[in-house]
C-alpha cells in the first residue's frame, strides 16, 4: 500500500526514539557498568519481550515497572549486581529525555497544515507528562495517549482503536508515525496508515507489511503531507 496523504485528518506519533532520545539512559548506565552495549541492548530487548508477553497471559504493569524488570534482568544476565537506588536513578533519566532537533519545526509545520498531532505511547502517564514537559512540546501536541488508558501494550489493536476513539477520528483518517516496525505493522494491522520514522538506518525486515511511508525526520513527513 502507498501512502495517502489526501485520507489523513490526525497525526499520531510514537514517544522515545520517535519524539525524544533515549541515549541518555544508556549513558546512565554507563555510569555504573563495563558491558554497557550488550547490557542496553538486552534492557531493550527484554522490555518489548515483556510488554508484548505481558498482553497474552493478562499480566499488565505499568511500562515504568516492565522498564525495571527488564533492565534488572539484563544486569542480572551480565552478572552486574547494582542496588535499587541506582537502578531507579538509572530509570529516572527517562523522566529528562532531550527531544530530536527536527520534531518542534516539524510538528509545527503539521499543526499549521491543520493536523492535530498526540502522542500514542507504551509509556504510562507519569513518564508521558515528564516527557512532553522537559522536552517542553506541551504547546504541540493535543494530548499523549498512554497504554495505561487500556491497560494493554502495542501492537494490540486496541490501542490504536483507542487512540482514534479519544482523538475523535476514523481509524482510516490516522497516519501513525513511529520507528519500530513492531509499532508500524500494529497501526496498520489496526486501520491506520504506517510511517516509519527511520533515525537509524536499520533495514526493514521481511516479515509482516511494510510502512505506507519511510522518512527520516519529520520535515520528510511534513513534505509528504504537503505543508
Amino acid at each position: 500500500m502507498s501512502f495517502d496523504p489526501d485520507a489523513v485528518a490526525t497525526v499520531t506519533v510514537d514517544s522515545y526514539g520517535t519524539l525524544v532520545d533515549p541515549s541518555a539512559a544508556v549513558d546512565a548506565l554507563d555510569a555504573h557498568v563495563e558491558d554497557t552495549d550488550s547490557i542496553s541492548d538486552l534492557w531493550r530487548t527484554k522490555s518489548i519481550e515483556y510488554t508484548m508477553v505481558g498482553n497474552f497471559v493478562d499480566a499488565y504493569q505499568p511500562f515504568y515497572d516492565m522498564n525495571r524488570d527488564a533492565l534488572r534482568y539484563a544486569l542480572s544476565a551480565h552478572g552486574v549486581d547494582l542496588d535499587d537506588e541506582t537502578v531507579e536513578e538509572i530509570l529516572a533519566v527517562y523522566h529528562e529525555l532531550e527531544v530530536f532537533e527536527d520534531v518542534r519545526d516539524g510538528i509545527e509545520r503539521l499543526i499549521d497544515g491543520g493536523y492535530p498531532v498526540y502522542v500514542v505511547s507504551n509509556g504510562n502517564p507519569e513518564m508521558l507528562d515528564s516527557m512532553v514537559d522537559h522536552a517542553e512540546i506541551g504547546d504541540l501536541i493535543e494530548d499523549a495517549i498512554s497504554a495505561h488508558e487500556v491497560r494493554t501494550f502495542k501492537p494490540d489493536v486496541e490501542i490504536y482503536r483507542h487512540a482514534a476513539a479519544r482523538t475523535g477520528t476514523p481509524i482510516e483518517s490516522i497516519a501513525h508515525v513511529a520507528g519500530p516496525p513492531f509499532d508500524i505493522q500494529g497501526s496498520k494491522h489496526a486501520g491506520m496508515q504506517g510511517v516509519r520514522l527511520d533515525r537509524t538506518g536499520d533495514p526493514w525486515g521481511s516479515f509482516g507489511a511494510e510502512p505506507d511511508l519511510t522518512v527520516e525526520s519529520f520535515y520528510e513527513f511534513a513534505d509528504a503531507l504537503g505543508v
